[in-house]
């Protein structure tokens, strides 16, 4: 068990590339903390520095309050389980799990237990005797996963471990992973580009971009209360939609006036002494594609509705997905329907205001939560 923490940790590649930019974080001991972003976000070169696979161009790290920059990986008491799974070819089940422990000259019989106690954790005792390429994906990835779970380390770090697996197993493989993590009660730091696979699992969010950390929170915080444009769009499937637009007052009712003022919706009482310093100047609005309702008469509300034209119709069993074309922009709704509606025709969605954001057009943070 251990806690981890990163102290203003900057990693700079040869030719000034910076990969991870002053990265300050702590991981509580038993935490499982996730790092989520887009491809080249800096995710899998800050686990491999806490790893010592990656040397640290600046900060601190420290692992159970010792600072590990200086420390080799395998003195770090650190177990990582890789995308690519990394299993000896040549080896059964049993002797992959083994080899670590093996290495470190630990009692055969210490080994034979550790091996079966894993084994038996996966549900996976009977694959022992085969080797790699007799198995599926996901028993590959429950064979890695079980030679970290051996070394009994402090640290488990995670770098994509079920990107290579069909969704049905992803899903399964997440609901394991999160399973063993309340059975094993040690540290775990997991990277993903996923965003449902972070919301899913972790008990905190690191949400990451250009290798700027732009958000540290539980997965309802980052959703409820995302803190800039970026992680509103990137938090959310469908993302959120953004519409640019101008605030306005006008007969005591503050409004948002889309650019080209052809939709205007009513800002709810509860933003409103947010967005007074914003009045006559422009913001981003941000609505999910959840907030919307069904107008069922399909007569627009002044302030409270849209009307756009249906572009794609995606049915998904319990609710449809709505691909719309609201005055030159794309917009998802998700909604409830019992009637698929028709492609190529205009369709009126009620808008719930009090659940929208507000975004400074310069800076991008958020104005409203």
């Amino acid at each position: 068990m251990a806690k981890v923490e990163l102290r203003s940790v900057t990693k700079v590649f040869p030719g000034g590339v910076v990969a991870v930019k002053d990265a300050t974080l702590t991981v509580e001991d038993r935490e499982f903390v996730v790092l989520v972003g887009p491809s080249g976000c800096g995710k899998s070169t800050t686990l491999r520095m806490i790893a010592g696979l990656e040397e640290i161009t600046e900060g601190e790290v420290y692992i159970d309050s010792v600072l590990v920059n200086d420390v080799p990986p395998k003195n770090r008491d650190i177990a990582m389980v890789f995308q690519n799974y990394a299993l000896y070819p040549h080896m059964t089940v049993y002797k992959n799990m083994a080899f670590g422990l093996m290495l470190r000259k630990y009692p055969k019989r210490e080994v034979d237990r550790r091996v079966r106690e894993a084994a038996d954790i996966l549900k996976i005792t009977d694959l022992l005797d085969r080797k790699p390429k007799a198995l599926s994906g996901g028993e590959r990835q429950r064979v890695a996963v079980g030679r970290a779970i051996v070394r009994q380390p402090k640290v488990f770090l995670f770098d994509e471990p079920l990107s290579n697996l069909d969704a049905k197993l992803r899903v399964q493989m997440r609901a394991e992973i999160s399973k063993l993590r309340h059975q094993l009660q040690t540290t775990m730091i997991y990277v993903t580009h996923d965003q449902v696979e972070a919301m899913t699992m972790g008990d905190r969010i690191v949400v990451m971009l250009d290798g700027v950390i732009q958000q540290i929170a539980p997965p309802l915080e980052l959703y409820n209360r995302p803190a800039n444009r970026f992680v509103a769009g990137f938090i959310g499937s469908p993302p959120m939609n953004f519409l640019e637009g101008t605030i306005h007052v006008a007969d005591g009712t503050m409004q948002f006036v889309e650019d080209g003022r052809q939709l205007r919706l009513e800002v709810a009482p509860q933003h409103r002494p947010a967005l007074a310093r914003y009045v006559g100047n422009r913001v981003a609005l941000g609505i999910r594609p959840e907030d919307f309702r069904e107008n069922s008469e399909q007569k627009p509300q002044e302030g409270r509705s849209l009307k756009a034209l249906i572009e794609v119709v995606e049915p998904m069993g319990a609710e449809i997905y709505l691909h719309l074309n609201l005055n030159g922009r794309s917009i998802t709704a998700r909604v409830d329907v019992d009637q698929e509606p028709a492609v190529n025709e205009p369709h009126v969605l009620d808008v719930e205001m009090s659940r929208a954001h507000y975004f400074d057009i310069t800076t991008d943070q958020a104005i409203v939560h």
